[in-house]
């Protein structure tokens, strides 16, 4: 009776997901986008042209374990130079969240958005282009 409980337990902790602590937070989805529609991108932008002011968003969906109550930051680089950067809370085991940069007219070049954690760990990246 015992094995068999330990050989349930097994089987049981196998089928969770593990998270191991330098990557709690997971990134899922990840899209510079030029609107937010009820809570989600409503296109993923690689390339844009730079002959008019923009509001551009980063729109992140995370999976986490349960009960997370952290934080990832968003970090807007133009070419080398960081030129924007948001704290953004993730308080539970799937959230979304979004920053908006505001790009001026001429800003022209590559650009990216760095995710990293609270330790400062990155999580992943998303590149584009202004052209």
């Amino acid at each position: 009776m015992k094995a068999l409980f330990v050989a349930c337990l097994l089987t049981l902790t196998a089928a969770l997901p593990v998270f191991a602590e330098s990557a709690a937070i997971q990134i899922t989805e990840l899209v510079i986008t030029s609107k937010i529609v009820k809570g989600k991108p409503i296109d993923s932008i690689k390339r844009l042209s730079a002959s008019t002011d923009k509001n551009l968003y980063c729109f992140t969906r995370t999976v986490a374990p349960e009960g997370t109550d952290s934080s990832i930051t968003h970090l807007w680089y133009k070419g080398d130079e960081k030129v924007g950067e948001f704290s953004l809370p993730v308080k539970g085991q799937k959230w979304r969240t979004y920053s908006k940069k505001s790009i001026p007219k001429g800003w022209a070049g590559d650009w990216r958005v760095e995710i990293v954690d609270d330790s400062g760990t990155l999580l992943k990246t998303v590149k584009f282009r202004m052209n």
